[in-house]
């Protein structure tokens, strides 16, 4: 029997209703069902529309917001809120006030001007509405909003940074400006926060239906972060929700019809590009080749070249960490000479200058490395390119760049690394090697002979190890029966 006890995430969403179930809480809510959560809902307004034109705003008094409120609060308690449309003070303080005792996420789409132009906001509401700011976790607005919030005048892309920083001064914690007002070939939208600003860039899809494109958007970076997963990946989790509801947009009236949030987003057409600045350049890195990665070898120096070679390995990693100066150089020099000599695929790691200098047929990069490395160096050497990812965010600030292989994990825990991640295990490899399918990708992270399998199933292109080979009691026999069970699987 199937266990119905475990609590299901809860995301409410407070906002307008649409008569017409083009916007508003409609589509809040199928955004939320769509990433897996269940969506409540505290109404601030009944409103009248439809696909052309809004033809009323009926707001709710304080007393009836309130009512909601504490309707949910205790019994259906929230894991994170999403707020729409605020169109006057007796919502917003109802709001307020509820807030007092709140302490969850708070995701804020400031609902103040219809696509059609219609003000939703009263002026005493837009003055009201800021003394939120420092409630508000995340704030979204568009660029028309942005100019109403910061009285500035939003002429090119680069003038949101100035205007973010007027709201993040305001106490708001975060912001992202959403960039489709922009007349640009790309939907360019702009994070910032107190310890870090990205741009994340999808190619504009030139489609009619786009009803609800902020509710969508608020609402699955809500839902993606109360299911617990980084606000950073609840943005880019967002992005690729939104690229997919607009492809699947449909029309139902005379003017634009609605967006249609299907599932959890798994196309690599999705995922957007992220880049710390606007005019960031787009890098391509040669192909690895049509043949797959295979067992891949991470080792500490160039003996381990020597002895792992012969025996059939096409792809291996060089990780001097302990080595540095004319030592480390040399180090490096031998193994591109002997990689060379069996005519595998050495990837230096880190050392991109020295991988340069000597002609390395490739570098593999930490998240850490992609802000000091000259990427575009590499690119112009003719070096091959792999990254390592472990999470959304990191594939796609990795996707911007489209290196030559994407590594996942670690896909269980590993003693070779601290790191914070939760390990992603099969089902979330499997994903990546579905979701991204333009990519190679290497598995990695407390992957051994037992576990080599499974991993083997997904015929991702690469599996690396390091200690399993490195501290194996007979490395060369280890590394001939590993090589074994992934040709079984790749056959």
């Amino acid at each position: 029997m199937k266990n119905t006890n475990k609590r299901m995430p809860i995301v409410w969403s407070v906002a307008g209703s649409d008569c017409s179930g083009l916007a508003g809480q409609v589509a809040d809510i199928r955004a939320i069902e769509a990433l897996g959560a269940h969506p409540c809902m505290v109404t601030t307004a009944v409103t009248a529309q439809n696909s052309k034109k809004i033809i009323a705003i009926n707001p709710l008094s304080e007393q009836q917001i309130t009512a909601q409120f504490n309707a949910l609060k205790d019994d259906l308690p929230a894991d994170a809120i999403k707020v729409g449309l605020l169109p006057t003070v007796d919502a917003i303080e109802a709001l307020k006030e509820f807030l007092k005792e709140y302490e969850g996420k708070l995701i804020v789409d400031p609902v103040m001007i219809s696509s059609s132009g219609k003000e939703l906001m009263n002026e005493e509401a837009q003055v009201t509405f800021k003394t939120l700011f420092h409630k508000i976790d995340l704030l979204t607005p568009n660029i028309p909003e942005l100019e109403l919030l910061t009285s500035r005048k939003i002429e090119k892309l680069e003038d949101i940074e100035f205007a973010v920083d007027d709201i993040l001064s305001a106490g708001v914690k975060a912001v992202l400006v959403k960039g489709g007002h922009a007349n640009e070939d790309f939907c360019a939208d702009y994070f910032c926060n107190d310890e870090e600003n990205f741009w994340l860039r999808s190619e504009r899809q030139h489609r009619d239906n786009t009803r609800g494109t902020g509710c969508v958007l608020a609402a699955s970076i809500a839902t993606a972060w109360a299911l617990n997963h980084s606000l950073k990946d609840s943005i880019v989790i967002g992005k690729m929700q939104i690229n997919q509801a607009i492809e699947h947009g449909y029309r139902v009236g005379l003017g634009k019809g609605p967006l249609k949030p299907l599932s959890w987003p798994s196309k690599q057409k999705y995922m957007p590009k992220l880049a710390r600045h606007y005019d960031d350049k787009d890098h391509s890195f040669k192909s690895c080749g049509d043949e797959h990665l295979g067992l891949y070898p991470v080792v500490d120096n160039a003996e381990w070249l020597e002895r792992l070679l012969p025996l059939g390995i096409t792809t291996i990693q060089l990780r001097a960490k302990d080595l540095a100066g004319d030592e480390l150089e040399a180090e490096i020099s031998k193994a591109i000479q002997i990689a060379d000599k069996y005519n595998a695929r050495l990837f230096i790691n880190d050392y991109w200058q020295l991988a340069i200098k000597h002609k390395a047929y490739g570098v593999h990069l930490g998240q850490e490395d992609l802000d000091s490395a000259d990427i575009d160096a590499i690119s112009k050497a003719g070096l091959r390119l792999g990254i390592s990812t472990h999470c959304y965010y990191e594939v796609a600030r990795a996707h911007a760049i489209s290196p030559s292989y994407l590594a996942c994990g670690p896909v269980y825990h590993t003693e070779s690394k601290q790191m914070p991640w939760i390990p992603h295990g099969v089902e979330n490899l499997s994903y990546w090697n579905k979701a991204m399918d333009e990519y190679p990708w290497v598995a990695i992270g407390g992957i051994n002979m037992e576990r080599i399998a499974e991993i083997a199933q997904i015929q991702v292109s690469g599996i690396a190890m390091i200690s399993a080979i490195t501290q194996a009691e007979n490395p060369e026999e280890s590394t001939q029966q590993m090589m074994t069970i992934i040709k079984d699987y790749n056959e």
